[in-house]
């Protein structure tokens, strides 16, 4: 009869589970990435008491960085933070110091090397010419000879952008191995431009800001969520059978599909696996990332991880990522933002907004590939709406 008692006023006082409804915390936040740790950090500045649970047993996400052979090792693929928001730059400087890399990755195609984005140097290594003009008229004069009006498929697409030479060797190869299929097979927008520069400039991104943190993004999520309660190990739909009133709101990072238990259709992702090797050699390819264009060479890329922070260690590590189809209970990498799934998600998103007290967000919650300073813009927007 007391332990009855006892559970009673648990429920009541505790899970909610009466008219009164107490609850534990302000905010359950499922997913201890960038979105829910930056959301988790602001909620608790204003008072708000939060419960950041994961599935995985690490924070950060698909950020997390863990230290091997004293190498910041970015499990989850390359992470380079860049962006032209001051305030957001700002905003991820008070959790670590930044330092000045920059993103410049080359491409390997069979026996050739070739610098990334699309530069003069990479046009004077493919043509052997040295002035813009030059570039400017082999790359028109090869989109004139193919005759194309109006492109069906993103090869066509990829064709009148760049020409024949570029798409061959730089485009074609890593777009198929990205996307699992012919480039004739896949819609002409998802590659609504191709950038092309006609200046000797290597840096991929045009964002004022750009950098990695020393010591890694982990780091980054441990200082945001201190003073918050985390659960890692913890699969939200089990947890929420036992916890059904546990927090006022619920801040779901998930697969939005997942969250209605795929009831109009499963949205579509590519995944990636990752190969890493620790190598007993200082130097293995001399940049942080290299691209493989060729399709033969089954994975798309290397990171060597070293280099993201200039290490001068004795050994390297390395990882090859293999882009693969998503099937259920892998992880979800990259939304196929194509007409079909589109169409489904926008149909999700309906159904969310009746959801009173859970809001979705994050890259998988609004089925977009964000970079990481839209990751954090979009949670400061949300906090600022949500909690002022």
């Amino acid at each position: 009869m007391f332990f009855t008692y006892i559970k009673y006023i648990i429920d009541r006082i505790v899970y909610g589970k009466d008219e009164g409804k107490i609850m534990l915390y302000d905010y359950l936040i499922v997913g201890g990435g960038l979105f829910g740790s930056v959301f988790a950090y602001e909620a608790k500045k204003r008072g708000k008491k939060c419960l950041v649970i994961d599935k995985r047993e690490h924070i950060a996400g698909n950020i997390f960085t863990e230290e091997i052979e004293g190498i910041q090792v970015h499990k989850y693929g390359a992470h380079i933070f860049h962006t032209s928001n001051k305030q957001v730059w700002e905003y991820m400087n008070q959790f670590a110091e930044f330092n000045h890399y920059v993103n410049s990755p080359i491409a390997v195609y069979k026996d050739e090397v070739y610098n990334l984005p699309f530069n003069m140097n990479t046009f004077s290594k493919m043509w052997g010419i040295k002035r813009p003009e030059e570039a400017q008229h082999i790359i028109n004069e090869q989109i004139s000879a193919l005759g194309i009006e109006e492109p069906s498929n993103l090869e066509e697409q990829a064709l009148v952008l760049v020409g024949k030479d570029i798409y061959e060797k730089l485009v074609k190869g890593y777009t198929e191995k990205q996307w699992g299929r012919p480039c004739k097979e896949l819609p002409a927008f998802i590659i609504k431009r191709l950038p092309i520069r006609f200046i000797y400039d290597n840096n991929y991104f045009n964002d004022r800001y750009q950098g990695i943190p020393i010591g890694g993004y982990t780091q980054i999520v441990k200082k945001m969520l201190e003073g918050v309660e985390v659960k890692l190990g913890t699969d939200y739909f089990e947890f929420i059978k036992e916890n059904k009133d546990i927090a006022e709101k619920t801040v779901f990072t998930g697969m939005i599909d997942e969250y209605f238990q795929y009831a109009l259709g499963v949205l579509e992702y590519r995944t990636v696996r990752f190969e890493t090797e620790i190598l007993d050699t200082k130097n293995y390819q001399g940049n942080a990332v290299v691209n493989y264009t060729d399709g033969e060479v089954p994975y798309t890329r290397i990171i060597e991880h070293k280099h993201f922070e200039f290490g001068q260690q004795e050994k390297t590590v390395i990882s090859k990522e293999y882009s693969l189809e998503w099937k259920q209970g892998m992880e979800p990498y990259y939304p196929v933002n194509n007409e079909k799934n589109n169409f489904l998600y926008e149909e999700y998103k309906k159904l969310a907004s009746k959801e009173s007290r859970v809001i979705f967000g994050g890259r998988l919650g609004s089925y977009r590939y964000y970079d990481m300073d839209k990751v954090v813009e979009q949670a400061l927007k949300l906090a600022e709406a949500e909690l002022s």
